[in-house]
């Protein structure tokens, strides 16, 4: 019996903490819901210019690398392959819904060392600036080899400065 009231008590601290991170996941979809859908993945995308398997790390709050974006599937965490087209760029991800960006909406890439949750060595993320509609959004994506960083990183850079609307300077 004296080790049961213990285990018990534990058991209802468990409880409440799962239940308090699923209140504030749902007050955070509420927040959030103002992000509009997003863009129709391209039925027939053509031939990408770069390609790399690796994580997607998370969508968060432009500028605010805490501050993760939980609608759309856009704060799960997964594998995910990134393929830089001429008209955008699309992250096939396990589990979740693909995500794509038109080149349009693209602002900036730069390399990090971390984002929501996900903290590696110096320059070891790829994270992309884009908007969508009112919101600033960045996403980060940490490549499975090393050597794909360099490749996409400058597919990326290539992709920005040749958007018609782009935005910000590429490599801050």
């Amino acid at each position: 019996m004296d080790k049961i009231l213990p285990g018990l008590a534990m058991l209802a601290v468990v409880a409440v903490v799962f239940v308090l991170l699923a209140v504030g996941w749902r007050n955070r979809l509420k927040r959030q819901s103002d992000v509009g859908q997003l863009p129709q993945v391209p039925a027939a995308p053509g031939e990408p210019t770069a390609v790399a398997e690796g994580q997607y790390v998370a969508t968060t709050t432009a500028g605010d690398w805490l501050d993760r974006i939980a609608v759309h599937g856009l704060g799960i965490r997964s594998n995910a392959t990134l393929e830089v087209y001429p008209h955008g760029v699309l992250y096939e991800r396990s589990g979740a819904p693909a995500l794509y960006i038109p080149a349009a909406s693209l602002t900036e890439v730069r390399q990090d060392s971390g984002m929501a949750g996900k903290f590696v060595e110096k320059d070891g993320l790829l994270v992309l600036g884009w908007t969508h509609g009112t919101h600033d959004l960045d996403t980060g994506f940490r490549t499975r080899r090393a050597a794909d960083k360099d490749v996409v990183y400058q597919a990326l850079q290539d992709l920005i400065s040749s958007a018609p609307a782009a935005g910000a300077t590429s490599g801050k």
